[in-house]
């Protein structure tokens, strides 16, 4: 971006802004137990950051032609609704300095999450972070899920922002390769997994957390 300032700042929610794949692996792997299927940490990786039919087929593909995705997705959504009910999700380190730090500047935010928006904005006022965030872009508003672009692609054509003045930051590599598909510079914040190498290279670099990313900015 040769260091100019961004004009909108894209978040992904997930495992980004809310510490909650960690939780909501731990609910699906008990309802998915009680089916009588295993799910390994590595599997649930594959699943980060898309949504939709994709989603669907990739869970299929993984478990079998005849896993009872939407009754076993319903139960585990059930059961971290319910736990989200009495207790916010905690919010990852450093994203609230950084929020803060846009908005003293005057930068919009919008949050691109493949997660319903219903839950969306349910979990970020839980959470204290909604009023951060001018527009939501969500997995129920988009026909094709990450790794395609459309989701940020819709969020930079909201604000009338060419891709390559937006900045995204993504945890997952599903999330990078959509920021790559658009043209859209992002940075990747890893949460439960590690990019591989030849997508890691697609990012602007990679942060330990959102503190790396405000002192980047910082200096601009």
């Amino acid at each position: 971006m040769n260091e100019t300032f961004p004009q909108l700042f894209i978040f992904d929610m997930d495992g980004l802004l809310l510490d909650s794949e960690r939780l909501y692996f731990s609910f699906l792997k008990k309802c998915m137990a009680e089916a009588g299927y295993k799910l390994e940490l590595s599997q649930y990786c594959r699943t980060l950051g898309i949504a939709g039919e994709l989603l669907v087929n990739t869970m299929r593909e993984m478990f079998g032609p005849d896993y009872p995705f939407y009754e076993i997705s319903r139960k585990a959504a059930e059961r971290m609704d319910a736990y989200c009910a009495e207790q916010p999700i905690p919010v990852k380190d450093g994203i609230l300095p950084l929020l803060e730090f846009l908005r003293e500047r005057g930068v919009p935010c919008c949050v691109a999450s493949s997660t319903r928006k219903q839950r969306v904005e349910s979990q970020l006022k839980s959470a204290g972070l909604y009023s951060f965030f001018s527009f939501f872009m969500c997995g129920d508003m988009v026909e094709r899920s990450k790794p395609e672009p459309e989701i940020f692609l819709r969020c930079a054509e909201h604000f009338r922002v060419s891709p390559e003045n937006c900045v995204v930051l993504e945890d997952s590599e599903n999330g990078i390769l959509a920021a790559a598909n658009g043209g859209i510079p992002v940075i990747c914040i890893p949460d439960l997994k590690q990019p591989a190498p030849e997508i890691g290279r697609l990012a602007m670099f990679t942060a330990k957390s959102a503190w790396d990313v405000l002192d980047y900015f910082g200096k601009i």
